[in-house]
């Protein structure tokens, strides 16, 4: 037994758990009207797209093969400024971008949103 196994499966967790949102940021994205971005002073649903994409294929890689023996190792940068950039998005432009509006109409019912 590997006296580092607990360590092992600790940054495998946590990998997965980075490649869980990076997903959803990227699918997120694809949501998107491209004029919601411009119109809230953010950068372009393509950039987004290029970032979050390029985010989630870095973290499905660390997630897959990263921590197979002697793979990408801890301390790598590539899945560390994937899950910042991804995180950049679901907390700064999502929010900012979701008050425009998804394109499909308003989500106003008789007595407020839902």
């Amino acid at each position: 037994m590997d006296a580092f196994a607990p360590l092992h499966y600790f940054f495998w967790a946590l990998a997965v758990a980075a490649l869980i949102i990076e997903i959803w940021a990227f699918v997120d994205v694809l949501r998107r009207p491209p004029g919601a971005f411009p119109a809230v002073n953010k950068q372009s649903k393509n950039l987004w797209m290029i970032i979050s994409g390029v985010a989630a294929a870095i973290g499905l890689y660390s997630a897959t093969y990263g921590s197979i023996g002697g793979g990408i190792g801890v301390v790598n940068i590539l899945p560390v400024a994937a899950f910042v950039a991804a995180a950049i998005y679901m907390t700064d432009v999502r929010p900012k971008v979701r008050e425009v509006g998804d394109g499909g109409g308003s989500h106003q019912g008789p007595y407020g949103p839902w």
